[in-house]
């Protein structure tokens, strides 16, 4: 009896009930259970399993990942070899926790299970384990056991998504012909993945972070999630898991929108957030080049300097980073990955002081780097992060409210800084040249709790206007005062107050800043508005008729390729802008062409509303970017037109999951809607 055959009595008789899960959580003990991973801010992230094996090679590309087997559409049999081929016998567990604590890493985040279904342990629901592979030792105890020896949090990846599994529904649509769906019965699959979350949880000490994926899928919804958030805690109620548990975030952004979504923090993918995510826990993944898993041709790696400021932007806004490591089939780590983690290490080693254990800077918007804090007894340190070393010898500081009573260089505490104090905040006298050219810290030490302003927020109805528009300049309540100034200049106690909307009639720079009781307590906000005049209409020629023409695609992309080098799959005409000319569901794109009807002069808005990336264009002038991987979302922009016919051209890509494409438009006088076909029209002559 196989170890598939014998847990399948034990499945049959347990019923995973949420009874005996976490109780009901107060704050403070949320804190309590959070508190080692918010002070750690940094933790290394690996993908590892069998498509370490091809290491990123099938059939002569060289392109693919940890998806290999869907993006690549090897059959499950031709697959499943792969087994045979694992056998990383320079695998040394002591050595990839060394590595991760010399770059100054807290925690390590592994694939116990990608979404190809091979568990890295020994699980006796599966005989697609480590177990059955030549090298068979179960990696993730060895983990667990110099992770505790070294001081390092253990954490477990775990994909929802199994395309292995016999009753994981649904199936890869290429799949489908040869691998039937029926006879797949997704509550089984669930008490599977639940049985092997149990192993997980219960065999290998203390798990800091369950880090689920794959949950985007239409059989995965929010309840099934904070049904099995609940269980993962009442195996482990201490445990941190991330929202991916269950299904409403926001794609690659990662942000959970739901106030009552499951998990316990967000995930932005390859990406840090411009303003963070304020009030919300959350941890930045990256990878240090292209792919997530191990490829042996991907040698675009980031930089040094990029790997230390990303790291410090995303501490910055109040985020950890998971910095991702892809090992060989052989189990060490690729060169260029060891030379970075080693580098990232001499910097921690002088600088993690200020990155661990602090919150978000009290200062946004710096020109020339970023900020984070913690308090020190009755002191506040804030840690000035110094991308570009001022040429001057001075470095400029928004307003404090809170005394400054010294400033030095992180790594000469022993030397104080000269600081002057100004109308529009301090400066401080730095070295001639940066002590570190990649990030110098420099150290503020403040009474109580320094409080930052935010500046203010100056909107309109569009950045571009044709007669006149309408500003509006809005603030912190806390504010005493905004004051403004229409010349790109900077505001001061003698500009006017923003007292209502401001017009305007010509292309203006609006600046605005925050003043309490006539000092100033912000940075300056600025914007430009352009004005603008109505686009000539295209000669639409002779021969018009309803629709558009289109080329179809097919590719594995992350942002929208050049399709005016590549050869189209098919060429035809459309009378609507959808997708249903297609040929399959994913790695596929469209460029729609022809000409677009304005029934009347006036500033035309258009929106695109698209999963993934999305682009349109009115003759040469891009209107709206809605480009990049991620789940459905909406971008606007605006064009004035004259009367008449205008070319306009429309390019659209899917990756993978969801597929969506909707073009909006709202005419000068009409309301907002899908442009309608009536509008659209094409010459008899295509593309």
């Amino acid at each position: 009896m196989n170890k598939r055959t014998a847990a399948a009595f034990l499945i049959a008789a347990m019923v995973f009930l949420s009874a005996g899960a976490a109780a009901a959580e107060g704050e403070a003990d949320r804190d309590g259970r959070m508190q080692w991973w918010r002070e750690a801010r940094f933790g290394l992230f690996i993908h590892w399993g069998l498509y370490a094996v091809p290491a990123g090679e099938w059939r002569g590309k060289t392109d693919y990942g940890e998806w290999i087997r869907d993006t690549a559409r090897i059959p499950l049999q031709v697959y499943d070899q792969f087994v045979g081929r694992f056998n990383p016998r320079e695998f040394d567990a002591e050595a990839w926790v060394r590595a991760a604590k010399d770059a100054g890493m807290k925690y390590i985040v592994i694939t116990s299970k990608h979404h190809d279904g091979f568990a890295l342990f020994d699980s006796k629901q599966t005989d697609f384990d480590i177990l059955a592979t030549p090298f068979g030792r179960d990696v993730l105890r060895e983990l667990a056991s110099a992770c505790r020896s070294q001081g390092l949090k253990l954490c477990f990846y775990y994909s929802i998504m199994d395309w292995h599994h016999p009753d994981y529904l649904p199936r890869r649509p290429w799949e489908e012909r040869i691998r039937p769906v029926p006879g797949g019965d997704f509550e089984r699959y669930v008490a599977y993945m639940k049985a092997q979350l149990r192993e997980l949880l219960t065999q290998y000490g203390d798990i800091g972070v369950l880090w689920f994926d794959g949950e985007w899928e239409n059989t995965w919804n929010i309840d099934r999630g904070r049904d099995l958030y609940r269980y993962v805690r009442s195996l482990q109620p201490s445990i941190i898991v991330n929202n991916r548990v269950g299904s409403d975030r926001s794609g690659m952004e990662g942000f959970s929108a739901a106030r009552d979504a499951p998990g316990d923090f967000s995930t932005p993918e390859q990406q840090v957030p411009g303003r963070g995510l304020p009030g919300v826990d959350w941890e930045t993944c990256l990878t240090m080049n292209d792919n997530w898993g191990y490829n042996r041709a991907d040698q675009n790696w980031k930089s040094v300097r990029t790997l230390i400021r990303t790291l410090v932007d995303v501490v910055s806004k109040g985020g950890n980073l998971l910095l991702n490591v892809g090992p060989t089939a052989e189990g060490v780590f690729p060169g260029p990955s060891m030379e970075r983690l080693a580098a990232i290490g001499r910097w921690m080693r002088v600088n993690g002081e200020s990155l661990y254990g602090t919150t978000a800077g009290p200062f946004s918007d710096l020109r020339w780097g970023r900020s984070t804090q913690k308090k020190d007894g009755e002191n506040t340190l804030i840690f000035l992060h110094v991308f570009d070393w001022p040429e001057n010898g001075w470095l400029n500081l928004p307003p404090i409210a809170e005394e400054l009573r010294t400033a030095y260089v992180l790594s000469a505490p022993a030397k104080p800084l000269p600081v002057e104090f100004r109308e529009f905040g301090p400066r401080i006298r730095v070295p001639a040249q940066a002590p570190d050219a990649d990030d110098t810290v420099i150290v503020l030490v403040t009474g109580a709790e320094t409080k930052s302003y935010a500046p203010p927020r100056i909107t309109a109805a569009a950045k571009s206007f044709l007669d006149v528009l309408e500003v509006t300049i809005t603030g912190d309540p806390a504010f005493t005062g905004i004051r403004y100034t229409l010349d790109g200049s900077e505001p001061t106690l003698e500009s006017p107050l923003a007292a209502g909307p401001v017009r305007l009639t010509e292309t203006t720079v609006v600046s605005a800043r925050g003043f309490i009781k006539g000092v100033p307590v912000t940075g300056t906000a600025q914007e430009t508005f352009t004005k603008t005049a109505l686009r000539p209409p295209d000669d639409p020629g002779g021969g018009l008729k309803q629709g558009l023409s289109f080329a179809y695609y097919e590719g594995e992309w992350t942002a929208l390729p050049q399709f005016a080098g590549m050869n189209p799959i098919r060429r035809g005409e459309a009378l609507h802008i959808d997708l249903s000319q297609k040929r399959r569901h994913e790695n596929y794109g469209f460029e729609f062409k022809g000409l677009i009807r304005a029934p009347e002069d006036g500033l035309y808005a258009f929106a695109l509303e698209s999963d993934d990336g999305s682009r349109l264009w009115i003759g040469e002038t891009l209107v709206v970017d809605n480009d990049g991987v991620h789940p459905s979302a909406e971008r606007g922009g605006a064009i004035a037109l004259k009367a008449g016919f205008h070319r306009i051209t429309i390019r659209y890509f899917n990756r993978t999951g969801g597929e969506e494409l909707k073009v909006f438009w709202k005419a000068p006088s009409g309301p907002k809607q899908l442009i309608p076909d009536r509008m659209l029209f094409r010459r008899e002559a295509r593309f």
